[in-house]
């Protein structure tokens, strides 16, 4: 969440910043004229309690029990205006940096760098699903008829390319210093919100248990995000980095009839994905090192990549700055997104009250950042596209040949 502080002395600033990620800015003004009463109500009951505890002293039984009357009374508007400030709070997003593009969507995104050789192809490309059904590695259609829309197996080559993926990326940030998690995939309510993903919620993307009023997570940084909540971190443990692996879930409401058939956008997927927790002072320096440890991993696998500066519109809520890297379709001739890395400079470390104790002994808000290494579905997807060969298999990638224990997929006999 926002700095509070920061609302009040510069609301000019907010306004700008919430208009970018196309947040009406009126709720500025409305924070404020909430907030203004807060007060106003906070230090009413203040001077009435210490009235009450000077009345108690001096034996006035009678004003005393005024006292009590009007203190409940003023505590229980002091109370719902408080709720209707928090609740004010959770609608703010996060302040983009200043030298973010602007735009209302992914339009408006600016192209850093193309990276990779596309393939050149001298046939009529297939798309993976298509692909996919010639060498049995994914069946949407069981699936379906188990689980419904949104639904697929991963079979045979496709598991062992899945977990050789895995095996790839924690490999490969054992050796940057990251500590390995397997995170829960249900966390409670207040750690959504905590995490600034009240909008995940309020939107119905997120499944919710109701009996037991669990969330399931949309992304792994759900329930790595809040691991040190409520703690102060000692500075010279900072930055503390971590990857997990985990199934996230997503209704994903709002994309009706948008990629709906086979694995691209589903309602359960896999992901290995880095949060960071770090020094303010250091936490772009790691925004720029998560985006090229995802390079490095994309490069692994000789997959054509582009990498995508967010421009507001397209940014997450929490997000200060947001990097995309959208892989080639072949099929579609377009790039289409596989990773994102984000700074949330300190906006879920608010949310979460995770701190650090700095030298002087300062007690201040950590930043959190966190980014995909790998998001499997969308990776297999790319690597049946662009590794595909006329006689219709699939060139694993080098760096995965020895975890599948092949060099190519090939179809049945």
């Amino acid at each position: 969440m926002l700095d509070i502080k920061l609302i009040r002395e510069n609301p000019e600033k907010v306004k700008k910043g919430i208009s970018a990620k196309g947040v009406n800015s009126k709720l500025v003004d409305d924070f404020l004229a909430i907030d203004e009463k807060w007060r106003d109500l906070t230090k009413k009951s203040e001077d009435l309690r210490a009235e009450q505890r000077r009345a108690g002293e001096a034996k006035d039984v009678e004003t005393a029990k005024r006292l009590k009357d009007e203190i409940k009374s003023l505590e229980d508007d002091l109370e719902k205006t408080a709720q209707k400030r928090d609740d004010l709070l959770l609608e703010f997003p996060n302040l983009p940096f200043e030298d973010v593009p602007v735009g209302k969507d992914e339009t408006g995104n600016k192209v850093l760098r193309e990276e990779g050789k596309k393939p050149e192809f001298k046939f009529e490309p297939k798309d993976y699903l298509t692909l996919a059904k010639e060498l049995d590695l994914i069946d949407i259609e069981r699936a379906g008829e188990i689980s419904g829309s949104r639904f697929g197996y991963l079979k045979n080559e496709a598991v062992l390319l899945e977990f050789a993926l895995v095996d790839l990326a924690l490999k490969t940030l054992i050796k940057e210093k990251f500590t390995l998690l397997v995170p829960p995939v249900l966390v409670k309510p207040e750690i959504m919100k905590g995490m600034g993903k009240s909008n995940f919620v309020k939107d119905k993307d997120a499944y919710h248990l109701e009996e037991d009023d669990l969330y399931l997570v949309g992304s792994s940084e759900h329930s790595i995000g809040p691991y040190h909540m409520g703690e102060t971190l000692n500075e010279k443990d900072l930055p503390k980095r971590y990857v997990g692996f985990s199934t996230c879930f997503r209704r994903e409401a709002g994309s009706y009839g948008k990629d709906t058939k086979g694995i691209l956008r589903v309602h359960q997927f896999d992901k290995v994905e880095m949060v960071v927790f770090s020094k303010p002072e250091d936490s772009e320096k790691e925004h720029q090192f998560l985006l090229s440890l995802q390079e490095e991993l994309m490069k692994a696998l000789g997959l054509p990549y582009r990498v995508v500066a967010n421009c507001t519109g397209d940014s997450d809520p929490t997000a200060a700055r947001q990097f995309d890297i959208e892989t080639w379709l072949p099929s579609e001739k377009k790039y289409r997104e596989t990773q994102s890395v984000s700074n949330t400079t300190d906006y879920q470390a608010r949310g979460l009250n995770t701190k650090y104790q700095t030298k002087d002994d300062k007690k201040e808000f950590v930043h959190i950042l966190n980014g995909t290494a790998f998001a499997i579905g969308r990776t297999v997807i790319a690597i049946l596209e662009n590794f595909q060969t006329k006689d219709g298999e699939i060139v694993i990638p080098k760096v995965l040949q020895g975890y599948v224990g092949k060099k190519k997929i090939s179809p049945k006999k």
